[in-house]
């Protein structure tokens, strides 16, 4: 803690650059995901091909990544958007996978009500099952969240900026307080953000707030 307390503007300087590496994947997953996973979701064939394709994205390992992506895309290897494009190809494969999950758990009974009044399936999509998708996605999105501010530590061994560079200075200084440092700093982020997007999701679902404090009290009256 006493490193922490010392040299927090430096410390507060990576964990700015660390949060936009992490989250800026983020949200180009989401644009990427969330339409992608909702037209899949209605041809077999293709959400089989999808989820092989997303399993294998997932399963390259990041420093391969690392190597590959800028002789693809004309970027120099320590160019943050090596990381950044490496953690949208990860948040992109989890969350395409997600999607057509999340949009399974809509009743049928709701889907052949909108159904019955006349929506039509982008309608439906858009104003039904997405936003009764929700808490069924928040789920997968908080994993993604998490996953994405542990493995842009890994930047760092490609000299791109961000927590991790507190683990390789610490190991190159043989100074394990630096290395303590980088991993609190990391797991307390990891934990905000992740109750950030389950607060977000039960704020985004009022109904489902309802349901569980009819359920609570039908029970407190058994």
């Amino acid at each position: 803690m006493k490193y922490l307390i010392d040299n927090f503007s430096e410390i507060m300087g990576f964990t700015k650059t660390h949060l936009y590496l992490a989250l800026v994947p983020l949200a180009l997953g989401l644009v990427i995901a969330i339409p992608l996973g909702a037209l899949v979701r209605r041809v077999s064939w293709l959400r089989r091909v999808t989820v092989t394709v997303s399993s294998l994205a997932y399963t390259v390992p990041s420093l391969a990544l690392f190597v590959i992506i800028p002789p693809l895309v004309g970027i120099s290897t320590i160019d943050p958007m090596n990381v950044i494009i490496a953690l949208t190809v990860y948040s992109t494969a989890l969350l395409v996978i997600a999607v057509p999950t999340a949009l399974d758990s809509v009743p049928a009974s709701v889907i052949d009500a909108a159904d019955a009044v006349g929506f039509g399936p982008l309608r439906r999509t858009l104003t039904v099952d997405m936003p009764l998708a929700v808490p069924v996605f928040v789920s997968s999105l908080r994993v993604v969240v998490v996953s994405n501010i542990a493995m842009v530590s890994v930047g760092a061994l490609i000299g791109v900026g961000g927590l991790g560079k507190l683990f390789t200075q610490g190991y190159q200084r043989d100074y394990p307080d630096e290395i303590i440092a980088g991993i609190i700093v990391t797991l307390a982020l990891a934990l905000i953000f992740d109750r950030l997007v389950y607060a977000l999701g039960r704020w985004s679902t009022p109904w489902a707030r309802a349901d569980a404090k009819a359920a609570k009290a039908k029970g407190a009256a058994a």
